[in-house]
Protein backbone atom coordinates (compact mmCIF):
# COMPACT_ATOMS: atom_id res chain seq x y z
CA UNK A 1 0.00 0.00 0.00
CA UNK A 2 2.87 2.37 0.78
CA UNK A 3 4.37 1.75 -2.67
CA UNK A 4 1.04 2.39 -4.38
CA UNK A 5 0.44 5.57 -2.35
CA UNK A 6 3.88 6.85 -3.38
CA UNK A 7 3.17 6.06 -7.04
CA UNK A 8 -0.16 7.88 -6.87
CA UNK A 9 1.48 10.91 -5.25
CA UNK A 10 4.10 11.04 -8.01
CA UNK A 11 1.25 10.96 -10.54
CA UNK A 12 -0.45 13.89 -8.79
CA UNK A 13 -3.27 11.81 -7.35
CA UNK A 14 -4.12 12.55 -3.73
CA UNK A 15 -4.63 9.32 -1.83
CA UNK A 16 -5.37 8.52 1.79
CA UNK A 17 -3.72 5.33 3.02
CA UNK A 18 -5.77 3.95 5.86
CA UNK A 19 -6.60 0.68 7.61
CA UNK A 20 -9.25 -1.32 9.39
CA UNK A 21 -9.93 -1.74 12.11
CA UNK A 22 -8.79 1.80 12.66
CA UNK A 23 -8.30 4.69 10.31
CA UNK A 24 -9.96 7.31 12.53
CA UNK A 25 -9.40 8.30 16.18
CA UNK A 26 -12.43 6.46 17.59
CA UNK A 27 -11.78 3.46 15.34
CA UNK A 28 -8.17 3.23 16.55
CA UNK A 29 -9.44 2.91 20.13
CA UNK A 30 -11.69 0.03 19.08
CA UNK A 31 -8.75 -1.49 17.18
CA UNK A 32 -6.89 -1.90 20.46
CA UNK A 33 -9.83 -3.83 21.90
CA UNK A 34 -10.03 -6.07 18.85
CA UNK A 35 -6.37 -6.90 18.31
CA UNK A 36 -5.06 -7.37 21.83
CA UNK A 37 -5.76 -10.19 24.24
CA UNK A 38 -6.47 -13.86 23.85
CA UNK A 39 -7.89 -15.26 20.59
CA UNK A 40 -11.24 -16.02 22.26
CA UNK A 41 -11.52 -12.65 24.00
CA UNK A 42 -14.72 -11.84 22.10
CA UNK A 43 -17.47 -14.11 20.87
CA UNK A 44 -18.02 -13.85 17.12
CA UNK A 45 -21.04 -11.53 17.29
CA UNK A 46 -19.37 -9.13 19.73
CA UNK A 47 -16.28 -9.10 17.54
CA UNK A 48 -18.39 -8.34 14.45
CA UNK A 49 -20.19 -5.51 16.23
CA UNK A 50 -16.88 -3.98 17.33
CA UNK A 51 -15.58 -4.20 13.75
CA UNK A 52 -18.69 -2.51 12.44
CA UNK A 53 -18.52 0.20 15.12
CA UNK A 54 -14.92 0.90 14.17
CA UNK A 55 -15.89 0.97 10.49
CA UNK A 56 -18.65 3.48 11.14
CA UNK A 57 -16.15 5.91 12.66
CA UNK A 58 -13.73 5.23 9.82
CA UNK A 59 -16.37 5.82 7.16
CA UNK A 60 -17.72 9.05 8.67
CA UNK A 61 -14.44 10.56 9.86
CA UNK A 62 -12.01 9.51 7.11
CA UNK A 63 -13.47 7.82 4.04
CA UNK A 64 -16.49 10.01 3.26
CA UNK A 65 -14.60 13.31 3.77
CA UNK A 66 -11.77 12.03 1.56
CA UNK A 67 -14.13 10.93 -1.18
CA UNK A 68 -15.93 14.30 -0.98
CA UNK A 69 -12.57 15.99 -1.68
CA UNK A 70 -11.93 13.66 -4.62
CA UNK A 71 -9.17 11.70 -2.89
CA UNK A 72 -8.44 8.07 -3.59
CA UNK A 73 -8.91 5.88 -0.53
CA UNK A 74 -6.42 3.03 -0.13
CA UNK A 75 -7.72 0.87 2.67
CA UNK A 76 -5.95 -2.10 4.20
CA UNK A 77 -9.11 -4.16 4.82
CA UNK A 78 -12.77 -3.12 4.69
CA UNK A 79 -16.15 -4.88 4.75
CA UNK A 80 -14.91 -7.96 2.89
CA UNK A 81 -12.58 -8.65 5.79
CA UNK A 82 -15.49 -8.68 8.22
CA UNK A 83 -17.37 -11.01 5.88
CA UNK A 84 -14.34 -13.31 5.65
CA UNK A 85 -13.21 -13.23 9.29
CA UNK A 86 -16.39 -12.91 11.30
CA UNK A 87 -18.65 -14.51 8.68
CA UNK A 88 -16.80 -17.35 6.99
CA UNK A 89 -14.23 -17.71 9.76
CA UNK A 90 -16.33 -17.33 12.88
CA UNK A 91 -19.83 -18.21 11.67
CA UNK A 92 -21.74 -14.93 11.94
CA UNK A 93 -24.53 -15.08 9.33
CA UNK A 94 -23.42 -13.34 6.13
CA UNK A 95 -26.80 -11.66 5.67
CA UNK A 96 -26.55 -10.12 9.15
CA UNK A 97 -23.08 -8.76 8.35
CA UNK A 98 -24.32 -7.34 5.05
CA UNK A 99 -27.20 -5.67 6.87
CA UNK A 100 -24.88 -4.14 9.46
CA UNK A 101 -22.59 -2.81 6.73
CA UNK A 102 -25.55 -1.27 4.90
CA UNK A 103 -26.73 0.32 8.16
CA UNK A 104 -23.41 2.03 8.85
CA UNK A 105 -22.17 2.72 5.30
CA UNK A 106 -25.18 2.62 2.97
CA UNK A 107 -24.14 1.59 -0.52
CA UNK A 108 -20.50 2.60 0.00
CA UNK A 109 -18.27 -0.05 -1.57
CA UNK A 110 -14.78 -0.08 -3.05
CA UNK A 111 -14.37 0.45 -6.78
CA UNK A 112 -11.60 -2.14 -6.72
CA UNK A 113 -10.54 -4.75 -4.18
CA UNK A 114 -7.18 -6.48 -4.39
CA UNK A 115 -6.86 -9.76 -2.53
CA UNK A 116 -3.18 -10.36 -1.83
CA UNK A 117 -3.49 -14.13 -1.58
CA UNK A 118 -1.08 -16.39 0.22
CA UNK A 119 -1.24 -19.93 1.54
CA UNK A 120 -2.43 -19.87 5.15
CA UNK A 121 0.72 -21.52 6.46
CA UNK A 122 2.95 -18.96 4.73
CA UNK A 123 0.83 -16.06 5.94
CA UNK A 124 0.98 -17.25 9.52
CA UNK A 125 4.74 -17.84 9.23
CA UNK A 126 5.17 -14.23 8.06
CA UNK A 127 3.04 -12.96 10.94
CA UNK A 128 5.04 -14.97 13.46
CA UNK A 129 8.32 -13.71 11.94
CA UNK A 130 7.25 -10.15 12.71
CA UNK A 131 6.08 -11.17 16.17
CA UNK A 132 5.74 -7.59 17.43
CA UNK A 133 2.88 -7.09 14.93
CA UNK A 134 1.14 -10.38 15.75
CA UNK A 135 -2.46 -9.93 16.93
CA UNK A 136 -5.00 -12.18 18.57
CA UNK A 137 -6.25 -13.06 15.08
CA UNK A 138 -2.93 -14.62 14.09
CA UNK A 139 -3.12 -16.77 17.23
CA UNK A 140 -6.41 -18.35 16.15
CA UNK A 141 -6.15 -21.93 14.93
CA UNK A 142 -5.24 -22.85 11.37
CA UNK A 143 -8.75 -24.13 10.60
CA UNK A 144 -10.12 -20.64 11.30
CA UNK A 145 -7.58 -19.12 8.90
CA UNK A 146 -8.40 -21.65 6.20
CA UNK A 147 -12.09 -20.76 6.48
CA UNK A 148 -11.17 -17.06 6.23
CA UNK A 149 -9.11 -17.65 3.08
CA UNK A 150 -11.94 -19.67 1.53
CA UNK A 151 -14.25 -16.78 2.41
CA UNK A 152 -12.06 -14.22 0.68
CA UNK A 153 -11.84 -16.43 -2.40
CA UNK A 154 -15.63 -16.86 -2.39
CA UNK A 155 -16.06 -13.08 -2.30
CA UNK A 156 -13.70 -12.72 -5.29
CA UNK A 157 -15.60 -15.40 -7.20
CA UNK A 158 -18.95 -13.71 -6.44
CA UNK A 159 -17.71 -10.23 -7.43
CA UNK A 160 -15.14 -10.59 -10.22
CA UNK A 161 -15.83 -7.10 -11.57
CA UNK A 162 -14.65 -5.57 -8.29
CA UNK A 163 -12.17 -8.10 -6.93
CA UNK A 164 -8.82 -9.31 -8.25
CA UNK A 165 -6.55 -11.95 -6.71
CA UNK A 166 -2.83 -11.21 -6.67
CA UNK A 167 -0.33 -13.92 -5.74
CA UNK A 168 1.41 -12.51 -2.65
CA UNK A 169 3.92 -15.36 -2.46
CA UNK A 170 6.06 -13.55 -5.01
CA UNK A 171 8.73 -10.95 -4.12
CA UNK A 172 7.44 -7.50 -3.14
CA UNK A 173 8.53 -5.85 -6.40
CA UNK A 174 6.62 -8.45 -8.45
CA UNK A 175 3.51 -8.04 -6.29
CA UNK A 176 3.77 -4.27 -6.71
CA UNK A 177 4.04 -4.59 -10.51
CA UNK A 178 0.96 -6.82 -10.49
CA UNK A 179 -0.92 -4.21 -8.44
CA UNK A 180 0.04 -1.47 -10.90
CA UNK A 181 -1.10 -3.62 -13.83
CA UNK A 182 -4.50 -4.14 -12.19
CA UNK A 183 -4.81 -0.39 -11.50
CA UNK A 184 -4.09 0.28 -15.18
CA UNK A 185 -6.35 -2.49 -16.50
CA UNK A 186 -9.29 -1.89 -14.18
CA UNK A 187 -9.15 1.85 -13.50
CA UNK A 188 -7.36 3.10 -16.61
CA UNK A 189 -4.62 4.80 -14.59
CA UNK A 190 -0.99 4.27 -15.56
CA UNK A 191 1.48 4.80 -12.74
Amino acid sequence: MRLLAADLARAGITAIATREPGGAPAAELIRELLLKGEPDRWDSISEALLMVAARRAHVTETIQPGLARGDWILCDRFADSTTAYQGYGAGVPLAALAGLHHLIAGDLAPDLTLLLDLAVEEGLARAHARRAAETRFERKDIHFHKRVRRGFLAIVKAEPDRCVVIDAARPVDEVHRAVLKVIKDRLGVTL
